[in-house]
């Protein structure tokens, strides 16, 4: 897919990201969560639906095959004849939504044979968008709700990512909502070290949005996730520099498997 056809893909992109976080924040300063809960214990609320409904009326048109986590997920005989496919988490960090704490995105990934290749990670609260491309590098734009769909306009207006930082400690990212003991274990061993470590706790995607930033140095994650929860985070912190790999591989994560839980990883600058 060439570069023509990749920024078209993107213009839907966030314009999907954009107007799905306006839904969210439309059940976010109401009262009516409407919460559920999956088979799997995680929360649903209608907040969830109505993000990947407005995704999906716009990615649907693309004609390119959308693996969302409020969608169906069609057994991998047929996802494997993908060459491209959109991964979509409509609202990730939905404990965060609910708690009130602000801390959730709308993440949406373009897929080429397992590769995170473009990532758009949409923060409705900060109004803050973070968008990438294999070719273009990675980006944020603060102050945006809405959009004229001007790319060229939207770049120049975004900052590139990594920002300028430089610190003398090592600042590492955890979970607000799983924080465990091999984390902490990963935390001490680093404390051993020359440099000081700092803890920064976090919820959803703005983790690796952060590394993608150059604000922080290391997010290990020593609990489950799904592809939907760090695809499109993982586009973008390639995109600017950085790299996703298996705590136990050189290797980037890659997606659109057999079995969507991703393992064990650690976000790097």
């Amino acid at each position: 897919m060439n570069l023509s056809k990749r920024k078209e893909l993107l213009k839907a992109a966030i314009t999907a990201s954009l107007n799905a976080g306006n839904k969210i924040l439309e059940v976010y300063h109401s009262d009516n969560f409407q919460i559920q809960i999956k088979s799997d214990d995680s929360p649903l609320t209608i907040a969830d639906k109505r993000a990947h409904q407005e995704i999906v009326d716009i990615l649907d048109q693309l004609e390119i095959p959308i693996l969302s986590e409020e969608g169906e997920h069609l057994n991998f005989e047929a996802r494997e004849k993908w060459e491209y496919c959109w991964i979509v988490d409509p609202l990730d960090g939905t404990k965060e939504f609910i708690k009130r704490n602000d801390e959730f995105t709308v993440n949406i990934a373009l897929i080429e044979r397992g590769k995170a290749i473009m990532g758009i990670i949409y923060v409705p609260v900060y109004k803050q968008l973070y968008f990438s491309d294999k070719e273009l590098g990675a980006f944020r734009r603060d102050e945006i709700v809405s959009w004229d769909k001007d790319l060229e306009k939207l770049l120049m207006e975004s900052k590139s990512l990594p920002l300028q930082n430089i610190s003398d400690s090592i600042k590492v990212l955890g979970s607000r909502s799983h924080m465990n003991q091999e984390t902490k274990d990963f935390i001490e061993n680093l404390q051993k070290g020359n440099k000081p470590v700092e803890l920064i706790i976090k919820g959803s995607s703005l983790k690796l949005c952060m590394i993608a930033e150059g604000l922080a140095d290391l997010y290990p994650r020593y609990a489950p996730t799904m592809e939907w929860d760090i695809a499109a985070g993982h586009a973008i912190v390639s995109a600017s520099g950085g790299r996703v790999s298996p705590i136990d591989s050189d290797e980037e994560l890659s997606y659109n498997k057999s079995d969507l839980l991703n393992p064990w990883f650690i976000c790097r600058r």
